[in-house]
């Protein structure tokens, strides 16, 4: 795929980039999306799983999916997509990631300035009194409660629920003050994550959309680029580095 000359020479002058990235990403390591065709959702209800009423009413069956969940991410790899993005800390002063993924592999990959705006599979809380858990948890017993008797749940962000305050902030920030703005592996219909596109857009961000089909934000990204977000965003990067060497 050939990139376009004019988006490598906007990125040498680019001193913030950001990275707003959705299910397609990780898709790309095994981890199954939510809304594709081979989806989750298409198998089991979402209001069965996913909000706070279902939770209060059958947190085992709640739980039982999200370890089935937390397994499938644990025995995934960040894949080449979240490497580049973390490689490209060593080139630009400021590289920020705004996710709406939850499994983690951002971090793992070695990005540093992460915001994660449904939260972390890999955290959890008390519905009670919000001490949160972070360790593994025990379900021998059934569904693991805290020490003041409330039930422990996922800190993920479930339908209904707000996203938190800090992670969207400063996901708001970033959108602001980016230069060039990714959107990759992202449909960009759940809101108010998708809001940030415009957000990027009204700032004067360059937008650069990566995603396998276009999307609802194709008709106004200054460049986009259809495939897999592993095998492009390589490409963006080593284009980048023969232009500055």
């Amino acid at each position: 795929m050939k990139i376009h000359d004019s988006l490598i020479e906007r990125l040498k002058d680019a001193r913030t980039v950001v990275f707003f990235t959705g299910a397609g990403i990780s898709a790309e390591s095994g981890i199954p999306t939510f809304r594709g065709k081979d989806g989750i959702w298409n198998k089991l209800k979402p209001e069965e799983l996913a909000n706070f009423n279902a939770f209060m009413r059958n947190p085992d069956m709640v739980w039982e999916w999200y370890n089935h969940r937390k397994k499938i991410i644990h025995e995934s790899e960040p894949n080449p997509a979240h490497l580049t993005i973390a490689e490209m800390q060593n080139y630009f002063d400021d590289v920020i990631v705004v996710t709406q993924n939850i499994d983690n592999l951002h971090r793992r990959a070695g990005s540093k300035k992460i915001f994660e705006l449904h939260g972390n599979i890999e955290r959890n809380y008390c519905v009670k009194c919000k001490k949160q858990y972070n360790e593994e948890l025990d379900f021998s017993e059934g569904v693991p409660k805290c020490e003041c008797g409330g039930l422990i749940r996922p800190d993920v962000v479930w339908f209904g629920e707000v996203l938190p305050v800090d992670q969207f902030k400063g996901g708001e920030e970033a959108a602001m003050n980016a230069d060039i703005f990714f959107i990759v592996g992202t449909s960009a219909v759940v809101y108010p994550a998708a809001g940030l596109v415009y957000t990027a857009k009204q700032s004067g961000a360059v937008l650069v959309e990566v995603n396998l089909t276009e999307s609802e934000v194709t008709a106004i990204v200054d460049y986009s680029y259809l495939g897999k977000a592993g095998e492009i965003l390589p490409q963006i990067l080593q284009a980048y580095k023969d232009a500055v060497k």
